[in-house]
Order: structure tokens, then C-alpha cells, then sequence
């Protein structure tokens, strides 16, 4: 058994009897010095553990094959009207998917891109539209011409004014216009305008009549709208109300649609009553747009290819007149990938220092054709995407802990023989940067703090020592003394 005595012996701190030392103002002020010392190098240490490390990579982009990405967008057009507005997406791989609606919603605005109504569902405005077989025979007009000076003393007249918004050169209105003129010479039999006046059926020319076509917000040929006096003419901001008929455009169907409108309306008081209006036929109506622009907002989900995402005015049953068409626009919000919710940018404010600013460089950005670039102008935007990725190795193992896309935007206008659009060109890049967490292990935090406090302490106490020998010998060379 070892005695106490040797145990002693190994002893690496060995005492010094206090009545052996000796204390000195110039030691207790060292020892300050390097107290305080010690405290602010304790200080740096402890910020340099809890700081984040990371080191910056470029590397192929680790996606897998089949991933999607997702689009996030908020674009207001003050001149496209929500009843065409058309949201499309194309790859070069072939993809091609038309009229997205799922996860669209549309907004009517005002010119100063203010909502001016709920959502507006598209629902039988985009379904296939049945025109009959085509009238070879010439059919008398039936339909009475309406002008701009005529057209507000018919629609306070009649409790309902059926019109048809045509274009002479427009296929659609040409497919039209037998079947409808021969509807309303069978409407004016069964309704006489003089002696029953419940209902008329008129016919705008929209190359003649271009104002009166604009305040209603015609953009496609036909369009048929349904004016009611009193509950349903109105004015609201300056704008009329109305109905659009999305229905059939058949001979029968337009003059059942008649029928089931005037149904409700007492011949002699002329009385208007909606309840007798069939199921049927109402989901045909929609309460047209009165105004003509469109707020889109929702997203997308598309493959990791380049490719377009691509607003237009589209119809199967309309068209267009592109030199009319103006596709100004105002981007309140488009990103790429998942939108970080503010609740983890919160938790994670260490890495904001480390992301880019660049995943929403068209946000808040007008584009606007003042006409300055003429007709048919479609706005461009060219945009490169990069994937940039957070991970830490705080666990052992890289965990990745945010993704975000950042890219950057070129913009052009361009005059095209075709329909204006506003295209929105993608093309992610193959690369991606890699951002990395190294975190300071603990055992090398406390590894320093020893290191800090041996350090400053022996280094004290190294000055201490010349400090007081130095004084010691000057006193002797002052007394005489050999030494």
C-alpha cells in the first residue's frame, strides 16, 4: 500500500507557506491587468463557438431526376380581362399544359389594379361550345343593329336586352351569326318588341362601334351579354353590370335560353322575378366583368427543364384582335421553389447573412405598354435560375436545412404577327452552391478556455517576476551594494 509520504512526493502543486510571500502593489496590479485580460479574451472565445462557420461550394445540382419545381406568382394586367386570362406552361421536353386552372385564382381590377369583385371561376366560359351544324341559306336579319347613341335608351326600355359584341372578320362571330339572327326572327314572332317588349335581341359591330365595345369590356368576338332593366343595369363606379351567356350557340339553345329568361317577366308589368329562371340556364349566365383587367396569383409546378410560363388571352370559342391587345403587366411577387414561411426565416436568422437577395428580383416591378412600342407587342422576361442550399454537419452527418432559389432577370418587349403575350422564359442552371455549417465542437471551446486562462496566467506571472527582480536590482546599484 502506498504511503501517504509518497503520494505527497508526486504532488505537481506544491505549496508555498503564506508567511513565505510576500504581496506587492505592483503584483495586485498585474494580476488586475490579466484578470480583466482573461475575462475579454473569455468573451471573443465564447463568440467565435456560438458564431456560425460555414464554407461555400459549387457543385452539380443534386435533384432527382422527376423532381418538380414550383412557381410562386402575383402579376396584375390592367388590360386582360379575367373571362380570357389564360395561364400556360411549356418544357422542352414537350410539356405542354393549357388554361391552368387548379391552383389559379383570378381577381377583376380597375385600371389602378384595385379588385373590383371576387374571384372570377372560369367554369363554362372555357367548355366546348355547340354552334349546330352551319346555316348555308341566307337568313333575314332579325337582330337589331344598336349604336352607341341608341344603345343605353334599349336597355332602359327593355327588362332584357340580349347583345351580340361581333367583328365582321372574326371566324367565331361568322359561325354565330346564322343561328343567332335566325333565333332572334323567331324571338320577335314569339315576343313582339311593340305589343309584349319583355325581351330583344340586338347586335353591336365592334370595328364600327369601338367605344361602345371598350366601356363594356369586350376583348373576344362573340361575346354575349345579357342587360336587365333595373335589378341588373346598374351603375356601380361607373361601370354597367351585366350578365355573359357561356351557353351553347345553337339556334335552339340561344331561343330556349330566351325563353327561361322572359319566362319570369310579367308581359303586362313587366315585372322581373329571377326564381323562374331554370338551373340549367343559369349556369350558362355569368355576371360578366365590369371591368377589364385581371389580378392572377397562385403557382405552378413544372419539371426542372427550361421552359415558359406564359399569360395570354385564350379561347376555344372567341377571337382576338391582337393589335387591340395589350399585355402590361405588374409583377407583385414570383419566386422559385418552396416560399420560406416568416416563422423559419425567424428561427433562422443566423443564415440570413449566407442566402442571396436575388429570389425575388421582379417583385413589385411594372411593365407597361403605353402604346409608345406600337400594336402587337409581347413582354419578355428572361430569367436564370440558381438552387442554393444550407446544410450543417451539427448532428454528424449534413442535414439540409433550407433551400432557395435565386435567379436573375432580363426583360424585353418584342412585336410578333401573333397573339400578344407575356412570357415568363426559365432555364435552371446545372449547377448549384452549397452552403455548409461547421459548428465548433464543445471539447475545443473549453480546449482554448484553458489555454486562455494558463496562458494569461503564466505570462503574468513571467512580467510579475522580471518586473520585481528588475526593481530589486535597481535598489541595490542605488545602495552601492556588489553583487
Amino acid at each position: 500500500m502506498v504511503s501517504p509520504t509518497k503520494l505527497k512526493a508526486m504532488d505537481f502543486y506544491r505549496k508555498i507557506p503564506r508567511d513565505l510571500t510576500e504581496a506587492s502593489l505592483s503584483g495586485a496590479g498585474l494580476s488586475i491587468v490579466a484578470a480583466l485580460i482573461m475575462m475579454l479574451l473569455f468573451g471573443m472565445e465564447l463568440s467565435s463557438y456560438l458564431s456560425v462557420n460555414t464554407t461555400t461550394t459549387v457543385v452539380v445540382d443534386k435533384s432527382a431526376d422527376g423532381d418538380f419545381l414550383r412557381i410562386d406568382f402575383n402579376i396584375s394586367f390592367p388590360a386582360l380581362s379575367c373571362e380570357f386570362a389564360s395561364v400556360d406552361v411549356s418544357d422542352v421536353l414537350g410539356t405542354n399544359r393549357l388554361n391552368i386552372t387548379k391552383t389559379i385564382r383570378k381577381f377583376p381590377i380597375d385600371q389602378h389594379l384595385k379588385t373590383t369583385g371576387g374571384e372570377f371561376h372560369s367554369g363554362f366560359a372555357s367548355h366546348h361550345i355547340n354552334h349546330g351544324e352551319e346555316i348555308k341559306e341566307e337568313i333575314p336579319d332579325g337582330a337589331v343593329p344598336l349604336v352607341s347613341a341608341s344603345f343605353d335608351s334599349f336597355t332602359k326600355h327593355f327588362p332584357i336586352l340580349i347583345v351580340n359584341f361581333n367583328a365582321p372578320w372574326c371566324y367565331w362571330s361568322n359561325r354565330l351569326k346564322p343561328s343567332w339572327e335566325k333565333a332572334a326572327s323567331i324571338i320577335i314572332h314569339k315576343y313582339d318588341p311593340e305589343t309584349d317588349g319583355r325581351v330583344l335581341l340586338g347586335n353591336v359591330d365592334c370595328t364600327v362601334q369601338a367605344e361602345l365595345c371598350k366601356r363594356n369590356h369586350i376583348q373576344g368576338y362573340p361575346s354575349i351579354r345579357i342587360f336587365r332593366q333595373g335589378s341588373d343595369l346598374k351603375e356601380d363606379h361607373g361601370h354597367h353590370e351585366h350578365e355573359s351567356y357561356y351557353g351553347d350557340r345553337d339556334t335552339d339553345s340561344i331561343v330556349k335560353m330566351v325563353d327561361e329568361l322572359v319566362a319570369p317577366i310579367h308581359p303586362e308589368a313587366h315585372t322581373l322575378h329571377l326564381n323562374g329562371v331554370s338551373n340549367e340556364t343559369l349556369k350558362h349566365l355569368k355576371k360578366a366583368p365590369v371591368t377589364g383587367g385581371c389580378r392572377i396569383e397562385g403557382y405552378v409546378r413544372v419539371k426542372k427543364v427550361p421552359g415558359n410560363l406564359v399569360v395570354s388571352a385564350h379561347s376555344g370559342a372567341h377571337s382576338f384582335d391582337s393589335s387591340k391587345m395589350n399585355m402590361s403587366h405588374v409583377v407583385t411577387h414570383l419566386s422559385f421553389g418552396r416560399m420560406i414561411s416568416p416563422r423559419l426565416l425567424t428561427d433562422m436568422k443566423r443564415l440570413l447573412p449566407y442566402l442571396g437577395l436575388s429570389h425575388d428580383k421582379l417583385d413589385e416591378k411594372a411593365f407597361i405598354n403605353q402604346h409608345e412600342f406600337g400594336a402587337n407587342v409581347t413582354i419578355e422576361h428572361y430569367l436564370q435560375v440558381v438552387k442554393t442550399e444550407v446544410t450543417t454537419t451539427r448532428t454528424g452527418h449534413e442535414d439540409s436545412l433550407i433551400e432557395e432559389y435565386e435567379y436573375t432577370a432580363h426583360s424585353s418587349i418584342a412585336q410578333t404577327y401573333y397573339l400578344p403575350v407575356a412570357k415568363f422564359h426559365y432555364e435552371l442552371s446545372p449547377m448549384q452552391i452549397m452552403i455548409t455549417e461547421n459548428p465548433k465542437s464543445f471539447s475545443h471551446f473549453i480546449t482554448n478556455l484553458c489555454a486562455i486562462i494558463g496562458g494569461v496566467f503564466t505570462v503574468a506571472g513571467i512580467l510579475d517576476s522580471i518586473f520585481h527582480n528588475t526593481i530589486r536590482l535597481v535598489k541595490k546599484v542605488e545602495l552601492g551594494k556588489n553583487f
